[in-house]
């Protein structure tokens, strides 16, 4: 039998295995997910060669996914701690991994990853390039970078990130408009200075075609990089942003042509009072395609606390049209994140997606909140950390601060509120003293 990709089966009216795993977990009809994925408004990154995968969709009408980045740098080379935080990401519900490893043996990281790790892997192929030619930028040819994508998707990763749209006109365009802080994609930039320096188109628009036939082969979802993110307030929803987003919904309707599933990657640094506007407009533009986004930040002034601001950005972005938050830690803009920052971060991003669900109205979300706040009427301690997004901290903080009294807290004692609503509703004296 011929392989098909997830796109290809749900076209020829196909339920897959993983598609009937999402479902049962969405708590949606087989049917009407088949139809999603077909309309490419939901995707299942699922590498055939990533056997030991627990599959997750992403797409608006599904529930909230994040992702965790991780992966080593020439100052911080240790994969052993990389895979400790890859384990703990999954222990924590992350649906998703990007390993942006850019310094070391990053192949057989990221081949230990895709025999290890159940949640779905993502790379950024351009960052691999350099370690793994072991070439100045650039002398890279263009079929090096097109190989370097073919590599990761032989190597089993479900979704690559592809800085196409940064195409000569664009590049252009932004050249001429300037920006506070120019290009802030670490992808972006290096393929931005790759064009300048060779003259050349950008290989991964160029040979786009080439590229789909890659990702159709092994049935790897392409993450449509956004090069021009805004890296700061000041360049948020300008020219360059916007040129790039017309691209990648052009982009778009070439891959489905292919049956090759497709997100878009969205803004990093946006005023809240933008957020809505720029939901809408890349779901017109590209045609419903999930929306994978990093934040966005919605003030530049909180380095060790952009987990805080980019929870606030992503649960509206979730709320108007996201799919898919990259969490981002209290290290960014500082550091490579070590594991507590990796676990702050995730926390963030889960209560943003949680909260955008809610808001959403998806069928359940409030669920899990009712049942906290039975708990905490009823004074059930034992069952509020069960439930709590986090139950080792919510656990230390009452062990850390003891009550005389276990009905009570050490912030209002025997003046609790819900102890002594119980108390009087039951016809019991409430007693304070």
């Amino acid at each position: 039998m011929t392989f098909m990709t997830q796109m290809a089966a749900a076209k020829a009216g196909i339920i897959t295995k993983q598609m009937k795993i999402v479902a049962q977990e969405e708590g949606m009809a087989e049917e009407r997910l088949r139809q999603l994925v077909a309309e490419g408004k939901v995707v299942i990154p699922a590498n055939r060669n990533h056997k030991c995968l627990h599959p997750h969709g992403i797409g608006r009408a599904l529930k909230t996914k994040i992702n965790v980045n991780l992966g080593t740098s020439r100052d911080c080379l240790n994969f052993e701690t990389e895979m400790a935080k890859v384990k703990g990401a999954i222990a924590m519900g992350a649906e998703a991994i990007m390993d942006l490893s850019s310094f070391g043996d990053t192949k057989v990281f990221r081949r230990k990853l895709v025999e290890e790790c159940t949640a779905m892997i993502g790379t950024v192929p351009i960052y691999d390039a350099v370690v793994y030619y072991e070439k100045e930028l650039k002398e890279i040819t263009a079929q090096e970078w097109l190989d370097i994508a073919r590599m990761h998707a032989q190597d089993g990763v479900d979704f690559l990130t592809i800085h196409c749209g940064l195409n000569n006109a664009t590049a252009n365009r932004f050249q001429q408009n300037g920006r506070l802080t120019n290009i802030v994609s670490r992808g972006g930039s290096l393929i931005f200075s790759w064009m300048r320096m060779t003259g050349q188109e950008n290989p991964f628009y160029e040979f786009y075609d080439e590229l789909l036939d890659i990702c159709r082969q092994y049935d790897v979802t392409i993450s449509l990089g956004d090069a021009c993110r805004p890296g700061c307030l000041e360049d948020a929803t300008d020219v360059a942003q916007i040129e790039e987003l017309l691209v990648l919904g052009e982009l778009t309707k070439r891959a489905w042509a292919k049956d090759v599933q497709v997100m878009i990657e969205g803004p990093g640094h946006m005023p809240l009072d933008q957020i809505e506007a720029n939901m809408k407009l890349q779901q017109s533009v590209c045609h419903g395609a999930p929306f994978y986004v990093l934040g966005p930040i919605v003030t530049d002034i909180a380095p060790g606390y952009d987990h805080i601001t980019s929870a606030i950005g992503g649960a509206l972005a979730a709320t108007y049209g996201a799919s898919f938050l990259c969490y981002v830690t209290p290290a960014e803009h500082l550091r490579l994140p070590n594991l507590e920052d990796m676990k702050e971060g995730i926390i963030a991003a889960k209560i943003a997606a949680h909260a955008a669900d809610i808001a959403k109205g998806l069928p359940g979300a409030r669920d899990w909140d009712k049942q906290m706040s039975i708990a905490r009427k009823e004074l059930d301690w034992e069952k509020m950390f069960s439930l709590a997004i986090d139950p080792e901290k919510a656990r230390r903080y009452r062990q850390e601060s003891t009550p005389e009294h276990d009905d009570t807290c050490t912030m209002c004692g025997k003046m609790c509120a819900v102890r002594n609503m119980n108390k009087i509703l039951k016809g019991d004296d409430v007693d304070i003293l």
